[in-house]
C-alpha cells in the first residue's frame, strides 16, 4: 500500500437499501486492506424520510457503526456518518436525522431534484437536460446555503447517468460558471468537496468530480477535501481510493480530511 493514512469515508452497509453487507464486513474489509479509517455513511433521503423508513435505518446504521468501531478498536478507525439526500426538500427530516444521532461525519448530496426521479432512472430521451442541470446546480447551492454538512458528496452526479450511461455530452464549458459558483460557496462556508471515486469503476471512468473541477477548486483557495469510495458492498471497500489521492497531489493537494465529532482532521498525502 502505497499511503500510510489510506482512508475511505463514504460506504454504504445493509442498513441503505441498495447496498448488501453488514458494517462488520466492511470493517473487516477496510482492516484487510491496511485502510486508516472507515467511515460509514448510509443512506437517509430525506424527501421520502418517514415513508421510506429512513428515519428508522439510520439509526439502525448509527448503532452498527458504533458497535463495529468498538470491534475493530486497534486495528481500524471507524466512524459513523451519514449521507442526507435532498435536505433542502425536507429540511425537518435532516434535523431529525441529526437530532437523532451522534454523527462523526455529514456527508450532503442531490439525488433528485425537486419534482423528478433519481437521476439513476429518468428517462433521458425525454428530459430537457439543460433545465435538469439548472435545477440540481441551484438545489446544491441551496444546500450549501442550509450548511448543516462536512463535506458535499459527488458534485457532477449527473454526469454519471447522462455522460457515462446514456452517452450523451455535456460540454463543460457551459458548466463552468455554475460549477465555479458551488466551490465558492462552498470555501466561503468552510465545508469540504469529496472525491467520489465510484466514477472509476463505472462507465464514466472519472471520479466526481473530475481532476478539471479538483484543480478549479485548489485554485480558488479551496483545501478541504475528503475521499470516499461509495462502497455499497464489501468488495469495493476502498475501491479507487489511491487513485484519488493522486489526483489530489495531481491538483496541488498536500492533504485531505477525515471527520471525527463533525471537525475536521488533516492526513497527509504521502
Amino acid at each position: 500500500m502505497k499511503y500510510r493514512y489510506l482512508s475511505d469515508s463514504h460506504v454504504h452497509t445493509d442498513c441503505s437499501r441498495d447496498a448488501a453487507d453488514s458494517a462488520m464486513m466492511m470493517g473487516e474489509r477496510a482492516a484487510r486492506l491496511g485502510l486508516y479509517s472507515l467511515t460509514i455513511t448510509d443512506h437517509c433521503e430525506c424527501n421520502v424520510y418517514r415513508s421510506q423508513g429512513y428515519d428508522k435505518s439510520i439509526r439502525q446504521s448509527n448503532f452498527e457503526a458504533r458497535k463495529a468501531a468498538a470491534s475493530f478498536a486497534g486495528r481500524l478507525h471507524i466512524y459513523s456518518g451519514v449521507e442526507l439526500g435532498q435536505p433542502r426538500q425536507d429540511i425537518s427530516a435532516a434535523g431529525d436525522a441529526l437530532d437523532g444521532c451522534r454523527f462523526d461525519f455529514v456527508l450532503a448530496s442531490v439525488h433528485s431534484i425537486r419534482g423528478k426521479e433519481d437521476f439513476y432512472s429518468l428517462d433521458y430521451a425525454s428530459e430537457n437536460i439543460d433545465s435538469l442541470l439548472e435545477n440540481y446546480f441551484d438545489e446544491i447551492l441551496e444546500t450549501i446555503e442550509w450548511g448543516q454538512f462536512d463535506s458535499l458528496a459527488h458534485l457532477t452526479y449527473p454526469w454519471r447517468y447522462i455522460v457515462g450511461e446514456h452517452r450523451i455530452p455535456i460540454r463543460k464549458k457551459r458548466w463552468a460558471g455554475r460549477i465555479d459558483e458551488v466551490l465558492t460557496r462552498l470555501i466561503e462556508k468552510q465545508k469540504a468537496l469529496e472525491v467520489n471515486t465510484s466514477g472509476f469503476r463505472q462507465k464514466l471512468g472519472e471520479p466526481m468530480p473530475g481532476l478539471d473541477v479538483l484543480q478549479r477548486y485548489r485554485e480558488l483557495g479551496g483545501e478541504l477535501v475528503t475521499l470516499g469510495s461509495d462502497a455499497h458492498r464489501w468488495a469495493d471497500v476502498g475501491a479507487g481510493i489511491e487513485r484519488g489521492m493522486e489526483l489530489l497531489k495531481k491538483a496541488g493537494f498536500r492533504r485531505f480530511m477525515i471527520y471525527v465529532d463533525r471537525q475536521p482532521h488533516a492526513l497527509p498525502i504521502d
